[in-house]
């Protein structure tokens, strides 16, 4: 029997959620106790609010003091169809959304807050008593995707594998047909001209020029089935970023509808072209990857042999955690419990992204893009740290 004592316990608050803010300066960790703020580099805890109480999902605007938040977990400190806005200044909450179902994510801005449903997306205007503006039927969303832009959303469509596009000042709505399986995870470019997608199935990520939804790429990722975690594209919105279940983190080159491809520049003639009519290059003219070499240019092998692969890739830890029975941040779909956040990208630079992730191993990883010696580029991790042990207190 063993009798030694307890040196220290090992307890510390399961992270149910976590998202960076609009330009990734900061993240936000919902726990089984209530919420914290990180600045990013270096991750430093910046604040801490105790609730005893469970937060699912935390919404940052910014860096302001205004925050969006759902309870969640196994005691959760609000009610789950229904969104809290919280003034941090103040320390209490100055206005709710209250809705008929389970909130299943929450998306915030200056001007709008967003509220995904398992079969709809609301939108409202962020004002003293917030205003719905619009409300989208979606197909089954169990995963409330939807992303904010500053001049557009994207939600899954009616039809399973569609993106509705919202144009945010109008209200004009587009349809792009990104895939034929439902969606898993999209993005959009912080100066809005370009589109992310990937489907459940997980081996392709499209490319889409906004408005125009010209496909400007479509990106293989692998040959086998993954469910991707994170998709985000850099500032210059000319590398895309994906991580998956396979625990791997990928560096894509994208083409840019306004901006020169990487390998343009030794082209005249080519550069002048795609810089005056903001058209991109085709995808095979672009610095990317391929991966089989001549075999991708040789006829008849399969489309495998001559798709884009990333140009660099890295290992980052998603450990073996459990499925958290009756600990679900949004009444998340597949079991009782819920599998924590892993892989959420956040790039700071061009050439340097964090990933942080959930669950009681939470973790904060710095990557960098860097070249070698041989005149590659490659991803490198940089540093780590377990954050969320910070937290207790």
């Amino acid at each position: 029997m063993n009798t030694r004592p307890v040196i220290e316990s090992s307890y510390a608050p399961v992270v149910l959620s976590a998202s960076f803010n609009q330009d990734a300066s900061c993240f936000a960790v919902g726990l089984e106790t209530g919420f914290c703020i990180y600045n990013s580099e270096p991750c430093k805890l910046n604040n801490l609010r105790d609730f005893n109480a469970g937060i699912g999902a935390v919404a940052m605007v910014g860096r302001t003091n205004m925050i969006a938040l759902i309870g969640g977990g196994r005691q959760p400190k609000f009610a789950q169809n229904k969104v809290v806005i919280w003034d941090d200044s103040k320390q209490g909450v100055v206005m709710t959304i209250p809705v008929l179902t389970a909130v299943r994510a929450v998306r915030i801005s200056r001007s709008h807050i967003i509220v995904a449903l398992q079969n709809s997306v609301r939108v409202y205007k962020f004002q003293t008593t917030p205003e719905l503006a619009a409300s989208y039927e979606t197909a089954d969303n169990p995963y409330g995707l939807c992303c904010l832009g500053t001049q557009h959303l994207a939600i899954p469509g009616i039809t399973p594998g569609q993106v509705r596009l919202v144009e945010l000042a109008t209200g004009n709505v587009s349809i792009v047909p990104a895939h034929s399986s439902p969606l898993r995870a999209l993005e959009i470019s912080q100066d809005g001209e370009v589109l992310a997608t990937a489907s459940q199935t997980g081996t392709l990520i499209r490319v889409f020029a906004i408005p125009s939804f010209a496909r400007l790429a479509e990106l293989r990722r692998g040959v086998d089935h993954a469910t991707i975690f994170s998709l985000a594209i850099a500032p210059a919105g000319q590398l895309l970023a994906v991580t998956s279940d396979k625990s791997t983190l990928h560096i894509f080159d994208i083409p840019h509808p306004s901006k020169l491809a990487r390998t343009e520049s030794v082209n005249g003639n080519r550069a002048l072209t795609s810089q005056t009519s903001g058209v991109a290059p085709p995808p095979g003219d672009t610095d990317t990857s391929q991966k089989w070499g001549i075999l991708g240019r040789l006829p008849l092998l399969p489309r495998v042999f001559s798709d884009t692969y990333s140009f660099a890739s890295a290992h980052f830890e998603i450990g073996d955690e459990p499925v958290y029975g009756g600990s679900t941040p949004l009444n998340s779909p597949g079991d009782s419990g819920f599998r924590p956040p892993k892989g959420v990208i956040g790039w700071t630079s061009d050439n340097t992204l964090l990933l942080i992730g959930g669950g009681r191993d939470a973790r904060w990883e710095r990557f960098v893009i860097a070249d070698g010696e041989d005149g590659k580029r490659y991803c490198v991790r940089d540093g780590w740290k377990r954050y969320h042990g910070s937290a207790k207190r």
